[in-house]
């Protein structure tokens, strides 16, 4: 941390849901959401390390089940929300896993990583009365969205690329996202962001070379911390940004976040229209036509 840090303002009376808040950057976002006024809520897939999470947050706070690998879960976590929701933060994500699947037989990444969250924020989108916060990844630039092959059936299976594409596919969601919240005169937002590089077990799947030069940068980043990492998740939260607005940290501290340009593949309208579209028909949920 350093003295030039941006700062949260205070959120008393707001209600927040922080997905994947019981280890890394999600905790993070969570104490600090709780430590500024909100009341957040956890939602995790393993409930008793969310709870001991929870218990050394100062403020107020709430430890629910959500497993983004399982619709189901996404469900039952839905319907048994009441009352408004001022914020939810998709956050939870995988990434580089061996190859796998989902509870609903999708492949790892791109179902818990984005038709977990697409669901997710489809189904609590009633309740929704300010934003929605989506975290991306910078390596969202090595992803390709093939609609022809979301699953990887049909090209060799390469954990990074996946999971790049993954994180593309969670741009695009925001972009479509906030198409249509404007379209229908909504005044909810839709925006993403990425931490930059951020020491997290995220990085525990990283194999070989990868692996080595990825844990010998996080000496020379700054932002490696998980503190740091969370700035831009925090930033696009509470700061007064338009709607499909990008943020990731500044410079080599990172202590500052502000809005990233997005490339051409991030603002494919054509592209996140058809992603929706096939993201509503495998996973059942579109509450927002």
């Amino acid at each position: 941390m350093t003295s030039g840090q941006w700062k949260l303002p205070d959120l008393t009376g707001r209600t927040m849901v922080v997905t994947g808040a019981s280890s890394g950057l999600g905790a993070v976002t969570a104490r600090e959401l709780a430590q500024a006024g909100a009341r957040v809520v956890l939602a995790v897939r393993d409930v008793a390390k969310g709870e001991r999470v929870a218990a050394g947050i100062r403020g107020k706070t709430e430890v629910r089940a959500l497993d983004l690998a399982d619709l189901a879960s996404v469900r039952a976590f839905a319907d048994s929300w009441t009352g408004k929701l001022d914020v939810l933060v998709n956050n939870a994500g995988i990434m580089a896993v061996p190859r796998g699947k989902t509870a609903d037989g999708f492949e790892d990444h791109f179902g818990t990583n984005h038709l977990g969250p697409f669901a997710l924020t489809n189904l609590l989108l009633p309740s929704i009365t300010d934003r929605v916060v989506t975290v991306s990844s910078g390596l969202a630039r090595i992803g390709t969205v093939r609609l022809d092959d979301l699953n990887w059936e049909r090209r060799r299976y390469r954990p990074m690329r996946a999971y790049g594409a993954s994180k593309l596919a969670n741009l695009l969601f925001t972009l479509e996202l906030q198409r249509r919240l404007a379209a229908a005169g909504s005044s909810v937002r839709a925006l993403a962001a990425h931490p930059g590089v951020a020491a997290t077990s995220l990085d525990q799947h990283l194999r070989g070379p990868l692996q080595a030069v990825t844990r010998f940068s996080y000496q020379f980043i700054a932002q490696r911390e998980a503190e740091y990492g969370a700035l831009p998740t925090l930033y696009a939260v509470a700061e007064d940004l338009p709607g499909n607005s990008y943020v990731g940290p500044t410079g080599r501290s990172g202590a500052r976040p502000s809005l990233e340009r997005r490339r051409k593949a991030d603002s494919d309208t054509d592209l996140a229209k058809q992603l929706w579209d096939v993201s509503a028909r495998l996973t059942g949920v579109n509450r927002h036509e």
